[in-house]
């Protein structure tokens, strides 16, 4: 005999005067009605009802225990409610990834809004241009760059990731500005480091543009700094070391304040496809589903 069951059916015959209508408003027949009640005295080794061919009513006995019946009735709803609430409000520690540079300047910026919404949400950020094994390594979600592999990871699709050719005003006083993509090559250029098997390798000694007539140029760079490091680049090119490449989120600032001066800007630069990947499986957590949701609202 299911304990709550019965209770909640005796309830059901006090408040409705009978079994018949106890029955209806359960969802049950009178006979089952009848079952569950018997069985209950059975338990309890006491009457709860005096039945008559006309009437019932409670014993006293049967008074007190629709009482507690009552409490008990209210505290299982109550704890259901509550179970309720917990799935339904994220909460818990996020774990998520992201490429260093995008991650700094783009992403930690915009984490702000996100966690005043939820604040029973916290964020565990690694920052790595590793692609980390989202399941064997405990990560909800990561933002990628580049093209994907395929999985079984869902990939919901941000805004690309681009690059700006830029040099400081010092420089470009002291060494002119290139009028062309051509013109580079009589410039110091500073190139990204890549690692060994990206698919971004050739940044490190061709730079390619894209002309306003669809034309590709691909210009041979050559200058005396090469660094693995986006921030460290910068820092370069705002030293007037010479010509940059690098990310639209890097340089916003610099850019705005004039500390950087954009180059070539009638050609278009490579971009990098980005995605925010995640386990199907986890998306039914409250946290991951609010992040996924805030990300591609602000990104996507």
């Amino acid at each position: 005999m299911d304990v709550f069951q019965a209770m909640q059916v005796f309830v059901r015959v006090v408040e409705t005067g009978s079994m018949t209508a106890a029955g209806e408003a359960s969802g049950l027949s009178t006979t089952m009605v009848g079952n569950h009640l018997r069985a209950l005295e059975q338990r309890l080794g006491a009457s709860l009802l005096r039945r008559t061919t006309r009437r019932q009513s409670l014993t006293e006995f049967g008074h007190a225990y629709y009482q507690r019946c009552l409490d008990i009735l209210g505290q299982v709803s109550a704890a259901e409610q509550l179970a309720e609430q917990v799935q339904a409000v994220p909460h818990g520690t996020l774990r998520i990834t992201a490429p260093p540079t995008f991650g700094a300047e783009s992403l930690m910026p915009a984490l702000a809004d996100y966690l005043a919404a939820h604040p029973a949400v916290k964020l565990d950020v690694v920052l790595t241009d590793r692609v980390v094994d989202l399941v064997e390594e405990g990560f909800d979600a990561a933002i990628r760059l580049g093209t994907l592999e395929n999985s079984s990871l869902i990939a919901r699709p941000l805004v690309d990731y681009g690059l700006t050719i830029c040099a400081s005003p010092g420089y470009l006083q002291r060494c002119g500005q290139p009028a062309t993509p051509q013109a580079l090559a009589d410039h110091d250029c500073l190139s990204f480091s890549y690692p060994a098997g990206t698919e971004w390798r050739w940044t490190e000694k061709q730079w390619r543009l894209r002309g306003s007539d669809g034309e590709e140029v691909t210009v041979d760079i050559s200058g005396r700094i090469a660094v693995n490091s986006a921030p460290a680049l910068k820092r370069a090119a705002l030293s007037g070391l010479g010509i940059a490449m690098l990310p639209d989120a890097l340089v916003r600032e610099e850019l705005a304040e004039g500390k950087l001066q954009a180059l070539l800007t009638d050609h278009r630069l490579p971009v990098r496809p980005m995605h925010l990947v995640y386990v199907q499986e986890r998306y039914r957590s409250p946290k991951l589903r609010s992040f996924v949701e805030y990300v591609v609202r602000v990104m996507g």
